[in-house]
């Protein structure tokens, strides 16, 4: 299924899946207006078309003692392929990268961090980070307040 595929009835069923992932088909059905089984049949085929991806529950950071956002720019020494595949790796094994974006301009990496406090993220970024071969510098920026937050993409 393309983006061009997709109808009024899936862009509904998508709102509604991205702000209640646990829904009955049921329910799901009465709220866009169509059958549970043709709910299911089109649930499916965006799943096998990779539309939709898996089904999460989203945690609050602070409850599970991740309440620090840290957004940090990394600017590499080496542009070379292998560098890259490099940090990447290294960036996909820590489970307090929660996001990472290759950037265009003056850095090459924009990573979200979450961790537990200030010291927490010391050390991710003095023991972990800068002690990467392929990592020139940094930069770190602290949230101070999350304002908004979503993970639900516009129709």
């Amino acid at each position: 299924m393309t983006r061009t595929t997709l109808d009024a009835v899936d862009r509904r069923i998508l709102a509604v899946l991205q702000r209640h992932g646990d829904i009955s088909h049921a329910q799901l059905a009465q709220q866009v207006s169509s059958s549970p089984a043709s709910c299911w049949r089109r649930i499916h085929a965006m799943e096998e078309s990779g539309v939709i991806g898996a089904t999460v529950r989203l945690l609050d950071p602070a409850a599970v003692g991740r309440g620090l956002d840290v957004i940090c720019q990394v600017r590499l020494a080496s542009q070379q392929p292998a560098a890259r595949a490099e940090l990447e790796a290294f960036i996909l094994s820590r489970e307090e990268v929660m996001e990472c974006y290759s950037m265009t301009g003056e850095w090459d990496y924009m990573l979200r961090i979450v961790v537990a406090d200030v010291r927490d993220y010391e050390a991710f970024l003095m023991q972990d980070l800068l002690r990467q071969a392929t990592v020139a510098s940094s930069a770190s920026h602290f949230a101070l307040k999350r304002i908004k937050y979503t993970t639900a993409h516009p129709r």
